[in-house]
């Protein structure tokens, strides 16, 4: 991994801020910007936020992000928080507790621009416990699976906010039997309760992956992840009445999108 650098004797460009954090970018940048390189993944132009902005719409949520105050949480390098600030959102909240993963989000913002993105440094799950406001949409999206309390955050989110983008990978038992190098790294079920809902977790051991500088998991060393049933289950019985889903498979294990509203 090359170090940071500190001084950059050329001419200034996008490309030099980007290239900070060289080889650790997940983030391909927009469409729009092709001319640009970091990451592979094309974060910036992801469907799954026009996915849920559309589901909300038909869930009775006139608008979907536009004009919406909103409460992201991991934004990772600001790719998904650039297509809320694009599709009109009223302002959007994005609060990251990776230092480094932060940093990127302020060179994505100043590079891309997201008059619309307010970006905090600090850990998501003490801001819900702490915050008194309040907000139209929630969106966790490729967070859920990285906790150790996993049904913590889906409480508190629900406390919160109206309505809710969720993206997560589960523990899909068929998906682990065939995919042995992610099935090794979960180790043990374990039954949990938080705030009177009882449920499985399965424990996920990051392994390796947590020596790499771009590191894109939880704050421990190993997370639970949630099954799909346990999910859903989960947020209805915070107040979530009404859902769209989806599932697709992904590289990780077994992906749900969610779009949910309390009635």
């Amino acid at each position: 991994m090359p170090e940071f650098k500190s001084f950059f004797g050329v001419v200034p460009s996008d490309q030099n801020a980007l290239d900070l954090f060289a080889g650790e970018w997940s983030s391909q940048p927009p469409a729009s910007r092709a001319e640009l390189k970091a990451g592979v993944t094309p974060l910036f132009d992801d469907p799954r936020i026009a996915w849920a902005h559309h589901r909300l719409i038909e869930m009775g949520l006139e608008g979907g992000f536009a004009n919406r105050t909103v409460l992201e949480l991991g934004p990772l390098e600001g790719g998904h928080s650039y297509a809320i600030d694009r599709l009109g959102a009223g302002s959007v909240t994005s609060i990251e507790a990776n230092a480094r993963a932060y940093l990127k989000c302020l060179i994505a913002k100043e590079t891309f621009g997201m008059p619309r993105v307010k970006f905090l440094l600090g850990d998501c799950l003490e801001y819900l416990r702490t915050t008194t406001e309040s907000y139209e949409i929630g969106v966790a999206c490729g967070i859920l699976y990285h906790l150790t309390n996993p049904v913590e955050l889906l409480d508190l989110l629900a406390r919160r906010c109206d309505a809710l983008f969720l993206w997560t990978v589960f523990y899909d038992p068929e998906f682990v039997a065939k995919n042995p190098v992610p099935g090794a790294k979960f180790s043990e079920a374990l039954a949990m309760e938080h705030a009177g809902f009882r449920h499985t977790v399965h424990r996920f051991n990051y392994g390796p992956s947590l020596e790499w500088k771009g590191f894109c998991g939880g704050g421990d060393v190993f997370s639970y992840w949630m099954e799909k049933d346990d999910i859903l289950a989960a947020l209805g019985k915070f107040g979530f009445s009404e859902f769209r889903t989806e599932q697709h498979p992904n590289v990780h294990g077994s992906a749900l999108m969610v779009a949910a509203r309390k009635g």
